[in-house]
């Protein structure tokens, strides 16, 4: 083998831009460095080695300042999303996912600066994206669940739902999938898909929620003197609605507000005996005040509405359910805050049971009268 030959091979595996596209242009390139002289081939060899150490170092190049810029990106969006309060796991997954797209559009532009073919590259990565989108079908519905549930918010943490079967308090909340714990301290996790086309049942949606008691009297208790009783239980818990939710929210509000001690903070939540910079100051006083203004806005809005709706009644009642074998069925209706549900739920079951036998209540057995003829 001479050294044309040697030549030869160095230019066609090293440099890219010599590697020829096709059996007959390899040919021809055969022929082509066979009749060239040694310091012909030296000077396309240090030409195209030029060429391509400049189109490298323009790719480093590219590749330095678009990770600059990624990085720049990537850091403003997440303070975006910071400053709208954006969910963590929505926050996280958006920021990867545009991490990699971008990354991704960065090395197809810099093996382009190489002069690779990147056709190639961008079917191949294509073709992988369907058949991980065909193998993943379910694993992306629950994504999709998931970003639905966090922007719509149907239900959030500390929640209680019922749904697919279960029920629980909402312990986290994640692109795929949502945990809920149980009464008994079960940890459930459920896929976001179903939750987010299924029906769920929010306990702690609305602030207020009616309690039912059922209380059973004997036949021939005077039922106005259980009634009147009931009630006078009821009417003596600060947590019964008395006749208004809109009232009852308004007396909550007005006994939270003096209750809350100040604690010398200004409406920025900094410390107002601590010196700040002026244009810090100045920033987060502009900041609160447009945040004051669009909540006062916002309040307005909520009571415009609450206006128009008329109010409703929501008074406790004692009513006649049933009238059963042994006894006679009342139903009990009150009206309270969905914190205090449960609280007062079992308070008036102890109290109903203490104190209804003084009004010369009594609670019946099963009875069940059996008659024998006399034997003759």
């Amino acid at each position: 083998m001479n050294i044309a030959n040697i030549i030869t091979n160095i230019i066609q595996s090293g440099v890219p831009s010599l590697i020829p596209d096709s059996i007959p242009d390899m040919s021809s390139d055969w022929k082509l460095t066979s009749s060239m002289s040694i310091d012909e081939l030296l000077e396309k060899f240090m030409s195209s080695l030029t060429s391509f150490a400049v189109n490298l170092t323009v790719a480093l190049i590219v590749f330095y300042v678009g990770k600059f810029i990624i990085k720049r990106l990537v850091r403003l969006v997440a303070g975006i999303m910071i400053r709208r309060e954006v969910d963590r796991s929505l926050s996280s997954f958006v920021l990867s996912m545009i991490r990699m797209v971008l990354y991704f559009i960065l090395i197809v532009t810099v093996i382009g600066i190489l002069g690779i073919e990147t056709s190639s590259f961008i079917a191949i990565f294509a073709s992988a994206g369907v058949a991980v989108g065909m193998a993943m079908s379910g694993t992306l519905q629950n994504f999709a669940g998931g970003v639905l549930i966090l922007l719509l918010k149907p239900y959030k943490i500390g929640d209680y739902i019922e749904a697919q079967g279960y029920a629980g308090t909402v312990k986290e909340i994640q692109i795929f999938h949502t945990i809920i714990t149980t009464y008994d301290n079960k940890c459930i996790i459920i896929p976001n898909g179903g939750l987010s086309t299924g029906s769920v049942n929010n306990w702690s949606r609305e602030d207020y929620r009616r309690v039912e008691w059922s209380v059973t009297i004997s036949y021939g208790d005077s039922v106005e003197a259980a009634r009147a009783k009931l009630l006078g239980i009821l009417a003596d818990d600060d947590r019964v609605v008395k006749q208004y939710v809109e009232d009852d929210r308004e007396m909550r509000a007005q006994a939270l507000d003096t209750e809350t001690p100040n604690d010398g903070n200004d409406a920025t939540g900094a410390s107002t005996g601590k010196p700040r910079a002026k244009w810090l100051s100045r920033l987060f006083h502009h900041h609160s005040k447009v945040k004051e203004r669009i909540e006062d806005w916002k309040e307005r809005q909520q009571t415009k509405v609450l206006e128009m709706l008329p109010r409703i009644d929501r008074r406790p009642v004692v009513v006649v359910d049933e009238l059963a074998d042994s006894s006679v069925v009342l139903k009990v209706r009150a009206w309270t805050t969905t914190a205090s549900y449960w609280s007062l739920f079992y308070d008036i079951n102890e109290r109903i049971y203490n104190e209804l036998p003084s009004a010369g209540i009594h609670f019946p057995f099963p009875q069940l009268d059996v008659h024998l003829p006399d034997k003759e």
